[in-house]
């Protein structure tokens, strides 16, 4: 390797692709942005091509860029690791950095967590959320070792496996003595503001193809959103309309603090499973703690009672 190449050189580069902006990525790196140019500037004359292209628009990577990214993100990730087995006493420590979708993260990652304290008491796990397109972006560059979640777009699995787990529906949900209650026509939730799934949402051409099916318009009034903690307030303490991936408010629709409308939404089935790389690289050391995450997956959709006839167990 070029003796030339710093860690700041390849901090720099993936945490501009990381904030999408050379101003946001000086700041979390407190730098200023000057410095951050020059740093990034150093990085494409050692190597000789250019990384990044700049407009108005912010930044993107170049098709030499696209590619060094990955190595970039698996040779820090790779360094983050053996620093933090380091700081464990060198005892080799287990660890794991899982990238969690709303569909899982709130109903699923929870048991899962419990199982992994049960059969790796001592392995370190990271858990991140985020949504399908930022997870799976990571989980390609080497930042996650694994994601969990609902099935997204061909286009965002390129370079990824797919282990199904379950099938999962979106549901309609709606805060208890809600107006709609009363004749709960799907064709009505524009009457209100409806929470909707945005564009880079796994979920958003399933809820489209539903409401086409229906005869329903796009809600007017909508606020594009998947945060489960934002769509549980707003709709406990208002009249809006949640569309939402069902496992995220599985949990508020048992307890009574929603109500999930009655209306067919079996056509917004999908899978939901363990996303991995293809083809894990050198760098990627995690294949014993990738095991035991497994098999707390497939104990924690058992004890959840979530696999149906269509899913079999995730690969060991």
């Amino acid at each position: 390797m070029d003796r030339r190449i710093k860690i700041r050189h390849l901090q720099a580069f993936t945490e501009i692709l990381r904030q999408q902006s050379l101003k946001r990525a000086a700041e979390r790196l407190s730098l200023t942005q000057p410095a951050i140019s020059r740093t990034l500037a150093e990085l494409e004359a050692i190597l000789g091509v250019q990384l990044l292209t700049r407009d108005r628009g912010g930044v993107a990577p170049t098709p030499q860029g696209t590619f060094f990214l990955a190595h970039a993100q698996a040779s820090l990730s790779a360094l983050e690791q053996g620093m933090s087995g380091l700081r464990d006493g060198g005892k080799g420590v287990l660890a794991l950095t899982v990238g969690a979708l709303p569909s899982v993260a709130a109903r699923l990652m929870p048991q899962i967590a419990i199982e992994m304290a049960r059969l790796a008491p001592d392995l370190h796990l990271t858990v991140a959320d985020g949504s399908h397109e930022a997870l799976t972006d990571q989980l390609r560059g080497g930042g996650l070792d694994l994601v969990i979640g609902r099935l997204g777009d061909p286009a965002t699995m390129r370079g990824l496996s797919f282990t199904q787990l379950y099938l999962e529906e979106v549901a309609v949900v709606v805060r208890p003595g809600h107006p709609i209650l009363s004749d709960p026509d799907l064709r009505r939730i524009g009457d209100w503001t409806v929470l909707y799934p945005p564009p880079w949402a796994a979920i958003r051409p399933i809820v489209e193809r539903l409401l086409i099916a229906e005869g329903v318009t796009l809600p007017p009034r909508r606020i594009e959103t998947v945060s489960g903690a934002f769509g549980l307030a707003l709709t406990a303490q208002s009249d809006a309309v949640w569309l939402i991936s069902a496992g995220v408010v599985a949990g508020e629709v048992a307890a009574g603090r929603l109500v999930r409308l009655p209306v067919a939404t079996r056509l917004t089935e999908g899978p939901v499973g363990l996303m991995a790389r293809a083809a894990p690289g050198p760098a990627d050391h995690s294949g014993t703690a990738r095991q035991l995450f497994t098999t707390a997956v497939n104990r924690a959709v058992a004890v959840l009672s979530l696999d149906d006839s269509a899913a079999g167990p995730a690969a060991s």
